[in-house]
């Protein structure tokens, strides 16, 4: 299904007008036969007959051109159908008239998604509910052109080390085809989401939450160190090619695609903390060990070099103990004074 663009039909002002002048003149014709009538001047009784039936007949088919006009603001569309073929869109703001027996299409209208354009307040729905059901109707049929962001639910999944994660995406999309979104899918809306999950799922299996050894997350064989918190603008690109492949058909274009929310499931959450802190300590002990070794050798040098006690080997190494003990242990060591010999 391709899309047709309707052009040059903003003349829903001219047409407006008209059908007011229609029912002026219908009215006035009204009027002046019923004044008419009995005076010596009247419209002889045939003529007067034939005109307010004509006046009447203006009154009584006049209205239909009214459903005609369609009243669009900036970045809204509104796909229309005669007698179930598709004749085209309408696009732009401006004040239109159209075949009145057109009929608008938008099948996802009344689908609400965590997303914005769906997301009201409690006040504002209760305005909307106290509108005419008319209008509520013709306004919930346009389409917007607008860039829109779809907050998917969190989901769990498994990374490729087989941990489970939770996950949410933020995803910024805009129709670029409406005819696709409208007939090719049955609500564009729910398989954009639905979409998002499958993409999603698919993208996330290939990574590790954290960077871990022999993975290989480009598909080229060689192991890389790619992971969901450490390449999340990488994952990110990854999903929104996903999911653009995907809703193509749907005329949908995903601008950007965003992680949102990133975790270890909640049952693994606790020892996942747990390696971490581990890891976290291990790290901080080999930089202290690497600093307190280089602190000894440095002492040693400095001894050496000054010539203030000549140590041999043994005292050398009572030495290096003492001073690691100190340099790397969790509390302040308590000062011993030797006042003997030092040997």
């Amino acid at each position: 299904m391709e899309e047709k663009i309707i052009a040059g039909k903003k003349n829903g002002m001219a047409v407006l007008l008209g059908v007011i002048g229609l029912y002026v003149l219908a009215i006035a014709g009204i009027v002046t036969v019923e004044a008419g009538r009995g005076s010596v001047m009247a419209v002889s009784g045939r003529g007067g007959i034939a005109l307010e039936v004509v006046c009447g007949c203006i009154a009584a088919t006049a209205w239909l051109l009214l459903p005609g006009l369609k009243v669009l603001k900036p970045q809204e569309a509104l796909v229309l159908t005669l007698f179930g073929k598709y004749i085209g869109t309408l696009k732009g703001d401006g004040f239109y008239f159209v075949n009145p027996f057109c009929s608008s299409v938008n099948p996802a209208a009344k689908t609400k998604l965590s997303q914005s354009g769906d997301v009201g307040t409690v006040a504002s729905m209760q305005a909307l509910a106290q509108q005419a059901a008319v209008t509520n109707a013709e306004m919930g049929k346009k389409l917007s052109m607008k860039i829109m962001t779809l907050n998917n639910s969190r989901q769990k999944i498994n990374d490729c080390l087989g941990n489970p994660i939770e996950i949410g995406i933020a995803v910024t999309w805009r129709i670029v085809d409406t005819a696709k979104a409208v007939f090719n899918v049955d609500n564009y809306k729910e398989f954009l989401s639905l979409q998002c999950d499958s993409a999603l799922r698919n993208i996330v299996r290939l990574y590790p939450y954290d960077v871990a050894p022999n993975v290989d997350t480009t598909g080229d064989g060689v192991a890389d160190e790619g992971s969901l918190r450490g390449s999340s603008e990488i994952v990110a690109a990854r999903i929104r090619d996903e999911i653009q492949k995907r809703v193509e058909e749907a005329g949908i274009e995903v601008v950007e695609a965003r992680i949102t929310y990133l975790a270890y499931a909640t049952e693994i959450a606790a020892v996942m903390l747990q390696r971490q802190q581990a890891s976290a300590i291990i790290d901080a002990r080999k930089m202290i060990v690497d600093g307190a070794v280089g602190m000894v050798e440095m002492a040693l040098e400095r001894l050496n070099e000054k010539q203030l006690v000549e140590l041999d080997e043994e005292r050398k190494a009572a030495m290096v103990s003492n001073l690691l003990v100190v340099l790397c242990a969790n509390h302040d060591a308590q000062p011993v004074v030797n006042s003997g010999s030092l040997y």
